[in-house]
């Protein structure tokens, strides 16, 4: 999609975050059907990201590929995104002032995909998009809405379900976690129709 590429573009070149990052190899924007009823996002490229340029490669990128397909669906279904798009230094959570700057990339995207539920994979998407300081293991399995900015035009209200991030799935691989996050993989499955 031509407009998708325009602000992969853009963002190469005007990132206030990604321009004056060092340290990373590839900027990773994102990849999927600029056409998916159902976008994840997550916080940030980690190492294999970084070397590949795609999202979610990696043992929690390998993780995230069997939540979609536990949910029907192949990984080309849907759109995947992070909040930043160059990794921070040693995986660390991304810092404000970095969200501050590579965000608002992430509702342009939002904003052209249009997709009709949105999953944040963790804390840092979670709190942006919610626009809360509410940590994620008291909102996940719980609905909200991310409404886009009024400085983009567009009155465009999304479902978000908010859940573990992957990698925390890996660290902590038990019967309750995996359960969680399945429960809100099936209530998105109930919303999307899926």
């Amino acid at each position: 999609m031509a407009i998708l590429e325009a602000l992969r573009e853009r963002h190469a070149a005007e990132c206030p975050h990604c321009t004056r990052a060092t340290g990373h190899i590839n900027l990773v924007f994102g990849e999927g059907s600029p056409n998916a009823d159902l976008v994840f996002v997550g916080e940030a490229p980690g190492e294999t990201e970084d070397q590949t340029g795609r999202p979610f490669v990696g043992k929690a990128g390998q993780k995230l590929d069997e939540m979609i397909a536990a949910m029907k669906l192949l990984r080309e279904q849907v759109y995947i995104a992070n909040v930043l798009k160059s990794r921070p230094p040693n995986n660390r959570t991304p810092l404000q002032t970095e969200v501050d700057g590579c965000g608002p990339f992430l509702i342009e995207q939002l904003c052209i995909l249009r997709p009709r539920v949105i999953v944040t994979l963790g804390g840092p998407a979670t709190k942006l998009l919610l626009a809360t300081d509410v940590g994620i293991t008291r909102l996940r399995g719980t609905w909200g809405t991310w409404k886009a900015p009024a400085w983009t035009g567009l009155d465009l209200s999304v479902p978000v379900m908010p859940t573990y991030h992957p990698a925390y799935l890996l660290r902590n691989y038990t019967a309750q976690t995996r359960g969680e996050v399945w429960a809100d993989l099936q209530a998105v499955m109930a919303r999307i129709g899926a």
